[in-house]
């Protein structure tokens, strides 16, 4: 938005910067992003795609710090999708191979920082040598309490909506639940991201104007802001900028604020 000022003639429009403020004691609680945009920032300076992967990662190494250093607890990543097996087998192994070697190069300064790592999906489905540094994060960093990182690898939301049916289907048929009990909080504390509350700031990079299967429970909600820079060069800038669209939002849920 931008605010205008008028001359004394009235016949120049000379531009005036909005007047931006961060309110500190409104940040969100939980903020997801999904990290889009690696490939055609490659593309764009003639590298190969796996050079957007790792500037991609770069791009989440900041920005973990930029929410550790706002307050905000909870950061959910879509790392990876259940589509994205269909990609080129070499892409696939080379953004398993960042995985895995990110997990293990960066778990010590994770732990420091106090940061718990959550990775949500079908986990079983990945590679050996992946899962078991997913092991070794949480082992190390399950008591950590100053953010919660989830990485959805694998990660679907209908994926999850169906495993979660099918997790209650088989309480129901044992006896152990009465489908009368089923209700949408009893169905929350089912799904991967279960005791967590639900995302309030959703951020889409690289101007995309799609969830792309991501927290379809969740989101039902949640703010988005999508923002036209593509992932490998979002920063804390962009972050705070985010923000305070949000803070500047008038969340009403469904209802009418008084």
């Amino acid at each position: 938005m931008v605010f205008l000022k008028f001359t004394k003639n009235n016949k120049q429009k000379v531009p005036e910067q909005p007047l931006v403020t961060f309110n500190r004691d409104k940040i969100p609680q939980h903020v997801a992003i999904i990290m889009d945009g690696n490939g055609r920032w490659a593309q764009k300076r003639g590298l190969p795609r796996y050079a957007g992967h790792k500037a991609g990662v770069e791009a989440l190494k900041e920005i973990v710090k930029a929410c550790i250093n706002l307050n905000v607890k909870i950061l959910s990543v879509f790392a990876f999708s259940t589509e994205n097996w269909k990609r080129p087998k070499e892409e696939v192994s080379i953004l398993m191979d960042l995985l895995t070697r990110h997990l293990a190069t960066e778990m010590g300064n994770l732990h420091k920082n106090g940061v718990r790592i959550n990775c949500i999906g079908s986990l079983d489905k990945l590679p050996v040598s992946a899962q078991k540094e997913i092991s070794k994060a949480y082992s190390l960093t399950k008591d950590n309490q100053k953010l919660i990182l989830n990485i959805a690898l694998n990660y679907g939301g209908r994926l999850e909506i169906v495993e979660t049916a099918k997790k209650i289907a088989v309480k129901v048929s044992e006896g152990n639940l009465d489908p009368e009990d089923i209700t949408e909080d009893f169905f929350s504390r089912n799904l991967f991201t279960e005791g967590q509350p639900d995302p309030d700031l959703l951020i889409r990079p690289s101007g995309e104007m799609r969830l792309s299967n991501f927290y379809l429970w969740q989101t039902a909600y949640t703010e988005i802001y999508v923002s036209g820079v593509l992932w490998p060069d979002f920063r804390k800038k962009h972050l705070v900028e985010a923000i305070v669209d949000f803070q500047n939002r008038d969340r009403r849920f469904g209802g009418i604020n008084k």
